[in-house]
């Protein structure tokens, strides 16, 4: 008997989101889809495959946080002795078997709180946007300070720390790992194949969007749990506020001073490349990649930095931050 249920959320997802609920179908004892205000036919769709459809009010902004938060709360009340939730994105396809092998590691694991395995991306060979995220989802197995969107959480633990932020726009699934070590818990990620994600990103501005949004994120996780003895956000934080602005202006006051040749000092950048594709540990041509825009991303990151605290400053409320 499946003990887990199932969360997606999407907007507009379309063929993708057929995808994702088709995977799922069977394995979980309880499936809710959450729409973020879709235009095409994707409730329709959704219902039509079984799932329970909850779509959001419209009056309150958008957040992943938030629609994964309402949709738990639903899957609550459908069944409330579920043990685990599995929560994914609408552009995503779980692997077969995922599911099962995820819950009977909690079953086995009454230490460990969420449980996530290894996300791929669907077409990492269609542009090098696609191919980054790859890299970026391909992590150790083994205990791990946090997990990404797409994982197995313990529903009473997710519960007792009250979910995720549901304001938060992005790197809502890193403080809320914060908050279930705080109280505890572990987080665990596995080995085993656990989906395929369908990132679509086919233009630099994507890519420059995405990467701002995590500087974002870096910047308000550092002000909500930048204190030790978490730290959290902070080294990175910093190194975006290094590369990205205290570099670039101390070569400038340099050259104001002494003269244009201490532009030759913006070649520690092109050697911080070299640094990290030579330390890399995938193919050639992917630490190459990885390792120029890594460098190149500490200038969207830094202005993600900037507008969060703008809008600290201005009092404002966080606003989505959308690269599709």
């Amino acid at each position: 008997m499946a003990v887990a249920g199932v969360v997606v959320i999407g907007r507009n997802e379309g063929a993708r989101l057929e995808r994702c609920l088709a995977s799922v179908e069977g394995a979980a004892a309880r499936v809710v889809y959450v729409d973020s205000g879709s235009t095409d036919a994707s409730v329709r769709m959704a219902r039509a495959r079984g799932a329970e459809v909850l779509e959001l009010d419209l009056r309150t902004p958008f957040t992943a946080a938030r629609a994964r938060n309402e949709g738990f709360r639903r899957l609550r009340e459908l069944a409330p002795r579920l043990e685990y939730v599995q929560f994914v994105d609408g552009d995503c396809e779980l692997i077969g078997g995922w599911l099962q092998k995820a819950a009977a590691f909690l079953g086995q694991r009454g230490d460990v709180a969420a449980v996530c395995g290894r996300l791929r991306e669907r077409h990492p060979e269609r542009t090098v946007y696609n191919m980054l995220c790859d890299i970026e989802w391909d992590w150790p197995a083994g205990e791990s300070r946090a997990c990404g969107g797409i994982a197995m959480l313990r529903a009473d633990a997710f519960e007792a720390v009250r979910g995720f932020r549901g304001e938060l726009i992005a790197g809502e699934e890193p403080e809320l790992c914060v908050r279930l070590r705080t109280a505890g818990w572990r987080i665990w990620r596995l080995a085993d194949e656990m989906a395929l994600h369908d990132a679509a990103l086919s233009r630099f501005g994507q890519w420059w969007t995405r990467t701002l949004r995590g500087g974002y994120a870096f910047a308000q996780g550092a002000a909500l749990h930048g204190a030790a003895p978490e730290r959290h956000c902070v080294r990175e934080s910093r190194s975006i506020w290094l590369w990205g602005l205290g570099m670039p202006a101390a070569i400038l006051g340099l050259a104001l001073a002494y003269g244009p040749w201490a532009c030759a000092l913006l070649l520690v950048y092109p050697a911080q490349v070299v640094r990290l594709a030579v330390g890399g540990r995938r193919s050639p041509r992917e630490n190459w990649w990885r390792a120029g825009f890594v460098v190149l991303g500490k200038f969207p990151e830094l202005i993600g930095q900037l507008r969060f605290r703008l809008e600290q400053l201005r009092g404002a409320r966080s606003r989505l931050i959308e690269h599709k």
